[in-house]
């Protein structure tokens, strides 16, 4: 193969692999088993959410719940009141790919109706016992909580989800919005 044959095809490979990531999580193969789970119930005063696949890199976002208007939250050793109100967003993160993806989550920013980017509440997440900073194996999945402490009049309209470097971001800057409507619960 000549050289300029292989430049072209190592460019295509390299286009394909930084198309993948943009494109969000296969569905099933038509007649491939599914895993046959049990519904859970929603926590009280919870919003269930309609779980929409939002990918960043090989990681994969799909927010399940929505509990607003918290004054309190209590952990098993301690209570902390809000400033304002706790925010907890549920959700499910999974990586897609064929290597672990290093993952933060303390770098999910909720977005509120004024366009205000709120990061988590770093003492109701330890109260909660909730994930720092994890590395997400290939085809592994968890679910977990956010904690946010947001203004009492403020309206959570998105989250902005990161993932992890990937080929496209080598810096983990742009991430993708993922938005919260918990209307039609």
């Amino acid at each position: 193969m000549a050289s300029g044959a292989r430049t072209i095809a190592g460019i295509v490979v390299l286009l394909g692999m930084a198309l993948a990531g943009c494109a969000s999580a296969p569905a099933p193969e038509p007649g491939r088993p599914t895993y046959a789970l049990a519904p859970r119930p929603v926590r009280p005063e919870e919003k269930p959410l309609v779980p929409v696949a939002s990918t960043d890199g090989e990681t994969v976002f799909e927010l399940i719940g929505l509990t607003s208007g918290m004054t309190t939250i209590l952990g098993s050793h301690a209570e902390l009141p809000a400033k304002g109100q706790f925010v907890r967003v549920r959700l499910v993160v999974s990586n897609s790919g064929r290597n672990s993806v290093p993952f933060d989550a303390n770098r999910q920013l909720l977005v509120t109706s004024d366009g205000a980017e709120h990061v988590p509440d770093s003492q109701a997440m330890l109260v909660k016992r909730q994930p720092g900073r994890i590395d997400i194996g290939p085809a592994n999945l968890f679910e977990f909580d956010l904690y946010y402490d947001i203004p009492t009049d403020a309206e959570p309209t998105a989250l902005r989800a990161f993932g992890g470097p990937s080929l496209a971001d080598f810096s983990d800057r742009t991430g993708v919005d993922i938005a919260i409507d918990a209307g039609g619960s």
